[in-house]
């Protein structure tokens, strides 16, 4: 009887037995809404209604709820977490706390956030500035005292200016006889800051003093072949002469220029391929030595050592692994002895003599270790090794001419 009466209960309503269905769960749906406010619902204005009724256009559907607005907190700056927008990235712990801090809290942050630029702001400022005076056309910084004192003493160079850092104390003396120099030359003297000194040697040791003046070239093979004053009066004097094969580090060749000066080279040869320029960081590291000692340089150098052994001289090469030699004799520069004309050939830093070089050598010197060697260590610095080839074989000619 339950069953026959429904179907007419729901005629007189005007509804059908479906659209009953979706009418009871849409109202137990509203109900349970309305007893549990959705979190994202945003505040009824003045206390109105939230909205429309739903599901009143006869099919019984919900509509979607709709998007609360994104409140925005004081300038706009940060998102409530009423919204739906994501949060945005944490704040630095600075800021943080600036922001909820009083007035000493905030300027506190405010220099923090300010460290970072002032760090290269810093760095910035601690970098040597460009001397604010016009160098000279073609000029080149010499730095040190022993390279500037020897470019004074020596006519070598056209001399500009003499730059002597502000100082008292134990280089005062020194910097009177640099003045006392200049002034001789009638070079104009000026005192400066070290900043300014650091500025016009590009931070490189200066020990106090600059020195403007024209560069050093090297000399023509015609004129070393020219005898010193001491050959003509000592005609019997054995002569020995420095050629260097491409070397490249400008320290490596000032040491190299040291001491050959200091042990009695006669002459020093480069080749004018791949090999370093006279600079002033190569006088330096010759502790001056390049201002009063002639270099020459010679594109063929080949055709030089050939013209030289068939004149009587004995071309002698160096090597550091004897293995690596085929065709020349290698031997100890202990067990080296001289009696003519010798010509010591030195290799680039990292290779060598070149093949051709080595096959133009009558004799191949190494130096002996004093121990078994780990590989890798196996070699000398090519400025080292020279200095103690040098003393081997310029004592044999200092022992000749006593």
């Amino acid at each position: 009887m339950e069953q026959a009466l429904k179907p007419r209960v729901w005629r007189a309503v005007g509804l059908s037995p479906a659209g009953c269905g979706r009418w009871w769960w849409g109202v137990r749906d509203r109900s349970t809404r309305e007893q549990r406010p959705p979190p994202f619902a945003p505040p009824a204005a003045g206390g109105g209604e939230e909205g429309p009724p739903r599901g009143g256009n006869g099919g019984g559907r919900l509509p979607p709820p709709a998007l609360p607005e994104v409140s925005r907190a004081g300038n706009g700056s940060r998102t409530s977490r009423e919204g739906l927008a994501p949060p945005s990235r944490p704040l630095p712990w600075h800021k943080s706390y600036e922001r909820g801090a009083g007035p000493a809290a905030r300027a506190h942050g405010e220099l923090w956030s300010l460290r970072e630029g002032d760090f290269s702001k810093a760095r910035k400022r601690l970098e040597p500035k460009p001397l604010s005076v016009e160098r000279t056309k073609g000029s080149e910084i010499l730095f040190g005292i022993a390279p500037c004192a020897l470019a004074l003493s020596q006519s070598r160079r056209d001399l500009f200016r003499l730059f002597l850092k502000q100082s008292s104390g134990s280089r005062r003396l020194v910097t009177s006889e640099l003045v006392l120099q200049a002034t001789a030359r009638g070079v104009p003297v000026h005192h400066v800051k070290r900043g300014e000194l650091d500025a016009l040697c590009r931070g490189r040791v200066h020990q106090g003093v600059c020195l403007e003046a024209t560069p050093l070239r090297f000399k023509s093979l015609e004129e070393a072949e020219k005898p010193d004053l001491g050959d003509e009066e000592n005609p019997n004097r054995q002569l020995i002469w420095l050629v260097l094969e491409q070397i490249q580090d400008p320290m490596n060749l000032g040491a190299l220029l040291r001491s050959a000066y200091f042990l009695g080279v006669d002459r020093v040869v480069t080749s004018q391929r791949n090999s370093c320029p006279l600079t002033p960081t190569v006088s330096k590291a010759s502790s001056g030595a390049m201002e009063v000692f002639d270099i020459y340089s010679t594109d063929d150098l080949r055709s030089f050592l050939k013209a030289k052994t068939a004149e009587g001289w004995e071309v002698v090469g160096t090597v550091s692994k004897p293995e690596d030699v085929e065709n020349v004799p290698v031997i100890s520069c202990l067990e080296f002895r001289w009696n003519k004309p010798v010509i010591i050939v030195i290799g680039s830093e990292g290779d060598g003599l070149s093949l051709e070089t080595q096959l133009l050598c009558h004799r191949m010197l190494a130096i002996p270790p004093g121990r078994a060697l780990h590989p890798g260590i196996e070699s000398l610095n090519v400025s080292v090794a020279t200095g103690i080839l040098l003393h081997s074989i310029c004592s044999q000619k200092l022992r000749h001419s006593g």
